[in-house]
Protein backbone atom coordinates (compact mmCIF):
# COMPACT_ATOMS: atom_id res chain seq x y z
CA UNK A 1 0.00 0.00 0.00
CA UNK A 2 3.17 2.16 0.93
CA UNK A 3 4.50 1.29 -2.54
CA UNK A 4 1.71 2.08 -4.32
CA UNK A 5 1.00 5.70 -2.57
CA UNK A 6 4.37 6.60 -3.07
CA UNK A 7 3.78 6.15 -6.78
CA UNK A 8 1.30 7.87 -7.11
CA UNK A 9 2.83 10.72 -5.11
CA UNK A 10 5.75 10.06 -8.08
CA UNK A 11 3.14 10.64 -10.79
CA UNK A 12 2.01 13.38 -9.77
CA UNK A 13 5.24 15.48 -9.26
CA UNK A 14 6.20 14.73 -12.52
CA UNK A 15 2.73 16.10 -13.96
CA UNK A 16 3.31 19.02 -12.29
CA UNK A 17 6.98 19.34 -13.27
CA UNK A 18 5.59 19.13 -17.05
CA UNK A 19 3.61 21.80 -16.50
CA UNK A 20 5.78 24.35 -14.47
CA UNK A 21 7.21 23.89 -18.14
CA UNK A 22 5.28 24.64 -20.61
CA UNK A 23 3.88 27.52 -18.35
CA UNK A 24 7.55 28.79 -18.81
CA UNK A 25 7.64 28.06 -22.88
CA UNK A 26 4.01 29.80 -22.99
CA UNK A 27 5.50 32.73 -21.08
CA UNK A 28 8.82 32.65 -23.64
CA UNK A 29 8.17 35.46 -26.17
CA UNK A 30 7.51 33.97 -29.41
CA UNK A 31 10.39 33.24 -31.99
CA UNK A 32 10.89 34.78 -35.32
CA UNK A 33 12.62 33.57 -38.19
CA UNK A 34 15.13 36.41 -39.64
CA UNK A 35 14.60 36.81 -42.98
CA UNK A 36 17.27 39.23 -45.16
CA UNK A 37 15.45 42.92 -46.03
CA UNK A 38 15.75 41.54 -50.05
CA UNK A 39 13.54 38.78 -49.30
CA UNK A 40 10.90 40.76 -47.63
CA UNK A 41 8.00 42.00 -49.37
CA UNK A 42 5.38 44.79 -48.01
CA UNK A 43 2.40 44.77 -49.65
CA UNK A 44 0.84 48.49 -50.83
CA UNK A 45 -2.18 47.95 -48.72
CA UNK A 46 -3.89 44.79 -46.91
CA UNK A 47 -7.17 43.75 -48.28
CA UNK A 48 -9.05 44.11 -45.19
CA UNK A 49 -8.30 48.22 -45.99
CA UNK A 50 -9.37 47.85 -49.50
CA UNK A 51 -12.24 46.12 -49.45
CA UNK A 52 -13.60 48.32 -46.52
CA UNK A 53 -13.83 51.16 -48.99
CA UNK A 54 -15.37 50.76 -51.83
CA UNK A 55 -18.66 51.54 -54.04
CA UNK A 56 -22.28 50.34 -53.51
CA UNK A 57 -21.32 48.14 -56.70
CA UNK A 58 -19.42 45.42 -54.97
CA UNK A 59 -20.44 43.50 -52.27
CA UNK A 60 -18.33 40.16 -52.49
CA UNK A 61 -15.20 39.37 -51.61
CA UNK A 62 -14.54 36.57 -54.51
CA UNK A 63 -15.39 37.60 -58.24
CA UNK A 64 -19.03 36.86 -59.24
CA UNK A 65 -18.52 34.86 -62.23
CA UNK A 66 -21.80 35.62 -63.72
CA UNK A 67 -21.15 38.96 -64.30
CA UNK A 68 -17.74 38.12 -66.03
CA UNK A 69 -17.45 39.03 -70.04
CA UNK A 70 -16.04 36.27 -72.49
CA UNK A 71 -15.17 36.48 -75.37
CA UNK A 72 -18.10 37.12 -77.36
CA UNK A 73 -18.47 40.37 -75.45
CA UNK A 74 -15.46 41.14 -77.49
CA UNK A 75 -15.94 40.21 -81.04
CA UNK A 76 -17.29 43.32 -82.25
CA UNK A 77 -16.07 45.90 -84.75
CA UNK A 78 -13.41 48.11 -82.90
CA UNK A 79 -16.38 51.43 -82.88
CA UNK A 80 -19.37 48.98 -81.50
CA UNK A 81 -16.40 47.50 -78.87
CA UNK A 82 -15.15 51.07 -77.83
CA UNK A 83 -19.06 52.28 -77.24
CA UNK A 84 -19.80 48.63 -75.25
CA UNK A 85 -16.86 49.18 -72.87
CA UNK A 86 -18.60 52.74 -71.63
CA UNK A 87 -20.06 51.20 -68.23
CA UNK A 88 -18.46 47.87 -67.77
CA UNK A 89 -15.96 47.01 -65.25
CA UNK A 90 -12.35 46.59 -65.10
CA UNK A 91 -11.08 44.44 -62.19
CA UNK A 92 -7.25 43.36 -60.78
CA UNK A 93 -6.80 40.88 -58.55
CA UNK A 94 -3.42 41.57 -56.89
CA UNK A 95 -0.97 39.02 -55.73
CA UNK A 96 -2.21 39.67 -52.36
CA UNK A 97 -5.81 39.69 -53.18
CA UNK A 98 -6.74 42.65 -53.36
CA UNK A 99 -9.28 43.23 -55.79
CA UNK A 100 -9.25 47.14 -57.42
CA UNK A 101 -12.09 48.07 -59.71
CA UNK A 102 -12.79 51.13 -61.63
CA UNK A 103 -16.01 51.49 -64.09
CA UNK A 104 -14.66 52.41 -67.90
CA UNK A 105 -16.18 55.89 -68.77
CA UNK A 106 -14.20 57.20 -71.49
CA UNK A 107 -12.25 55.01 -74.58
CA UNK A 108 -10.67 55.45 -78.39
CA UNK A 109 -11.03 53.37 -81.20
CA UNK A 110 -8.17 52.64 -83.15
CA UNK A 111 -9.01 51.24 -86.26
CA UNK A 112 -6.24 49.44 -87.37
CA UNK A 113 -4.35 49.97 -91.28
CA UNK A 114 -5.82 52.26 -92.43
CA UNK A 115 -6.30 54.69 -88.89
CA UNK A 116 -3.12 56.34 -89.76
CA UNK A 117 -3.31 57.40 -85.72
CA UNK A 118 -3.09 53.75 -84.35
CA UNK A 119 0.28 51.70 -84.04
CA UNK A 120 -0.94 49.18 -86.57
CA UNK A 121 -1.37 51.74 -89.32
CA UNK A 122 -0.43 50.55 -93.20
CA UNK A 123 -0.75 47.16 -91.68
CA UNK A 124 2.58 47.34 -89.91
CA UNK A 125 3.34 44.79 -87.51
CA UNK A 126 6.08 44.73 -84.51
CA UNK A 127 6.91 43.08 -81.40
CA UNK A 128 5.29 46.11 -79.55
CA UNK A 129 1.81 45.97 -80.89
CA UNK A 130 1.84 42.01 -81.87
CA UNK A 131 -1.09 42.18 -79.37
CA UNK A 132 -3.32 43.93 -82.01
CA UNK A 133 -2.97 41.62 -84.62
CA UNK A 134 -4.42 38.54 -81.94
CA UNK A 135 -7.80 37.70 -81.47
CA UNK A 136 -10.45 39.92 -79.49
CA UNK A 137 -10.46 40.57 -76.08
CA UNK A 138 -6.51 40.16 -76.08
CA UNK A 139 -4.99 43.17 -73.88
CA UNK A 140 -2.29 45.80 -75.50
CA UNK A 141 -0.17 47.36 -73.18
CA UNK A 142 2.69 49.74 -74.46
CA UNK A 143 4.84 52.26 -72.95
CA UNK A 144 5.24 56.47 -73.19
CA UNK A 145 7.40 58.50 -72.81
CA UNK A 146 9.48 55.66 -71.45
CA UNK A 147 7.87 55.36 -67.94
CA UNK A 148 4.27 55.07 -68.55
CA UNK A 149 1.93 52.72 -69.51
CA UNK A 150 -1.44 52.83 -71.51
CA UNK A 151 -3.83 49.49 -71.78
CA UNK A 152 -5.77 48.49 -75.23
CA UNK A 153 -7.86 45.69 -76.07
CA UNK A 154 -8.32 44.18 -79.43
CA UNK A 155 -11.40 43.99 -81.11
CA UNK A 156 -12.77 42.18 -84.37
CA UNK A 157 -10.54 44.25 -87.43
CA UNK A 158 -6.86 43.64 -88.74
CA UNK A 159 -4.45 45.47 -86.24
CA UNK A 160 -7.90 47.29 -84.47
CA UNK A 161 -8.13 48.21 -79.85
CA UNK A 162 -9.43 50.23 -78.29
CA UNK A 163 -7.43 52.46 -75.90
CA UNK A 164 -9.16 52.51 -71.90
CA UNK A 165 -8.85 56.37 -71.30
CA UNK A 166 -10.91 56.85 -68.11
CA UNK A 167 -12.23 54.43 -64.97
CA UNK A 168 -14.18 56.15 -62.17
CA UNK A 169 -13.19 54.35 -59.01
CA UNK A 170 -15.38 51.62 -57.35
CA UNK A 171 -13.02 49.69 -54.96
CA UNK A 172 -10.16 49.79 -53.78
CA UNK A 173 -9.50 53.81 -53.86
CA UNK A 174 -7.22 53.68 -51.01
CA UNK A 175 -4.98 51.41 -52.59
CA UNK A 176 -5.24 53.41 -55.98
CA UNK A 177 -4.14 56.55 -54.37
CA UNK A 178 -0.70 54.80 -52.59
CA UNK A 179 0.38 53.71 -55.90
CA UNK A 180 -0.60 57.35 -57.53
CA UNK A 181 1.08 58.92 -55.30
CA UNK A 182 4.62 56.55 -55.46
CA UNK A 183 4.72 58.10 -58.87
CA UNK A 184 4.14 61.82 -57.77
CA UNK A 185 6.21 64.53 -56.27
CA UNK A 186 6.45 64.09 -52.49
CA UNK A 187 4.31 66.51 -50.80
CA UNK A 188 1.85 66.90 -53.77
CA UNK A 189 -1.83 67.39 -52.35
CA UNK A 190 -3.80 64.69 -51.88
CA UNK A 191 -5.84 63.27 -55.14
CA UNK A 192 -9.71 63.38 -55.21
CA UNK A 193 -11.63 60.07 -56.57
CA UNK A 194 -12.65 61.26 -59.26
CA UNK A 195 -8.37 62.44 -60.12
CA UNK A 196 -7.28 58.37 -59.67
CA UNK A 197 -7.85 56.93 -62.78
CA UNK A 198 -8.88 60.15 -65.52
CA UNK A 199 -6.41 59.36 -67.97
CA UNK A 200 -5.19 56.34 -69.62
CA UNK A 201 -1.53 56.17 -68.07
CA UNK A 202 -3.50 57.66 -64.45
CA UNK A 203 -5.72 54.28 -64.78
CA UNK A 204 -2.58 52.24 -65.41
CA UNK A 205 -1.40 53.26 -62.40
CA UNK A 206 -3.93 52.97 -59.98
CA UNK A 207 -4.90 49.68 -60.63
CA UNK A 208 -1.20 48.36 -61.03
CA UNK A 209 -1.60 47.54 -64.12
CA UNK A 210 2.16 46.17 -65.46
CA UNK A 211 3.71 45.73 -68.64
CA UNK A 212 3.89 41.82 -68.58
CA UNK A 213 -0.12 41.75 -69.18
CA UNK A 214 0.39 42.25 -72.73
CA UNK A 215 -0.82 39.82 -75.24
CA UNK A 216 -3.25 38.32 -72.16
CA UNK A 217 -6.41 37.24 -72.96
CA UNK A 218 -8.81 39.28 -70.77
CA UNK A 219 -11.91 36.62 -71.14
CA UNK A 220 -9.86 33.77 -69.49
CA UNK A 221 -7.06 35.63 -67.22
CA UNK A 222 -7.43 35.03 -63.56
CA UNK A 223 -5.87 38.60 -62.32
CA UNK A 224 -7.37 40.90 -64.92
CA UNK A 225 -11.15 41.04 -66.48
CA UNK A 226 -13.75 42.53 -67.45
CA UNK A 227 -17.22 42.56 -65.79
CA UNK A 228 -21.07 43.47 -66.01
CA UNK A 229 -22.10 45.88 -63.38
CA UNK A 230 -25.74 44.39 -62.70
CA UNK A 231 -26.67 47.68 -60.63
CA UNK A 232 -26.66 49.69 -64.00
CA UNK A 233 -28.29 49.49 -67.41
CA UNK A 234 -25.68 49.76 -70.74
CA UNK A 235 -24.97 53.07 -72.00
CA UNK A 236 -28.10 54.34 -73.84
CA UNK A 237 -26.76 56.23 -77.10
CA UNK A 238 -27.91 59.25 -75.74
CA UNK A 239 -25.40 59.25 -72.83
CA UNK A 240 -22.69 58.70 -74.94
CA UNK A 241 -20.23 62.01 -76.29
CA UNK A 242 -17.88 61.10 -79.84
CA UNK A 243 -15.63 63.37 -79.91
CA UNK A 244 -11.67 64.02 -81.53
CA UNK A 245 -8.76 61.70 -79.86
CA UNK A 246 -6.59 62.98 -77.62
CA UNK A 247 -2.68 63.90 -78.35
CA UNK A 248 -3.10 62.98 -82.15
CA UNK A 249 -2.59 66.34 -83.42
CA UNK A 250 -0.17 65.70 -86.25
CA UNK A 251 -2.32 62.30 -88.09
CA UNK A 252 -4.45 65.06 -89.77
CA UNK A 253 -7.48 63.93 -90.71
CA UNK A 254 -7.66 61.29 -88.30
CA UNK A 255 -7.28 63.73 -85.48
CA UNK A 256 -10.51 64.99 -86.24
CA UNK A 257 -12.75 62.11 -86.71
CA UNK A 258 -14.93 61.38 -83.61
CA UNK A 259 -13.29 58.11 -82.20
CA UNK A 260 -13.43 59.26 -78.70
CA UNK A 261 -16.42 57.93 -76.42
CA UNK A 262 -17.51 59.06 -73.06
CA UNK A 263 -20.32 59.48 -70.91
CA UNK A 264 -21.88 62.15 -70.97
CA UNK A 265 -21.27 64.67 -67.68
CA UNK A 266 -19.25 62.08 -65.56
CA UNK A 267 -16.82 63.77 -63.54
CA UNK A 268 -14.36 60.78 -64.32
CA UNK A 269 -13.82 61.71 -67.86
CA UNK A 270 -10.62 62.95 -68.94
CA UNK A 271 -11.18 66.26 -71.49
CA UNK A 272 -15.07 67.52 -72.09
CA UNK A 273 -15.33 68.50 -75.79
CA UNK A 274 -18.02 70.88 -75.16
CA UNK A 275 -18.60 71.71 -78.99
CA UNK A 276 -18.91 68.14 -78.83
CA UNK A 277 -21.20 67.52 -76.60
CA UNK A 278 -23.28 70.12 -78.42
CA UNK A 279 -23.41 68.12 -81.41
CA UNK A 280 -23.78 64.82 -79.96
CA UNK A 281 -27.37 63.30 -79.15
CA UNK A 282 -28.95 64.28 -76.14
Amino acid sequence: MAGRKRKLLSLTAAAAAAAAAANTHDNQPDLKLKVSPAKQKKPIQNSQSAETEQSHYFTKTKPDLQHRLGEEFFKQPCISLAKAFLGKVLVHRCVDGTELRGRIVETEAYLGGEDKASHSAGGKRTERNMAMFMKPGTIYVYPIYGIYLCMNVSSQGEGAAVLLRSLEPLQGQSVMRQLRAARRKEGARQLKDKELCNGPSKLCQALDIPRCFDRRDLASDPEVWLERDPDTNPAEPYDVVSAPRIGIESHGEWAKKPLRFYLRGHPCVSVVNKEAERLSPS
